[in-house]
């Protein structure tokens, strides 16, 4: 039998990661803390952040990013179990 995992998102601990040129946000499928990532040039393309404040482009399309977050999640999951 097949172990179930969902990917939520409890709480708005976004950051800029400078270095790396990422958003960093944090999920949790059940006991287990993922962390997860959006480009700046990800935010730039898909969610127009060209010159913009990248948190707050990460704020105003959270749904989104998470959603999408937890779609490649759980095919990651998937394809380590076949």
């Amino acid at each position: 039998m097949l172990e179930q995992h969902d990917l939520r998102f409890p709480g708005p601990k976004e950051r800029c990661v400078f270095d790396r040129k990422v958003v960093g946000f944090w999920g949790q499928d059940g006991e287990i803390r993922v962390r997860c990532e959006i480009s700046e040039e990800a935010l730039d393309d898909h969610f127009g952040g060209d010159g913009k404040d990248k948190l707050a482009v990460f704020s105003d399309n959270r749904s989104s990013i998470e959603q999408e977050a937890r779609r490649k999640y759980l095919v990651g999951r998937d394809e380590l179990n076949q």
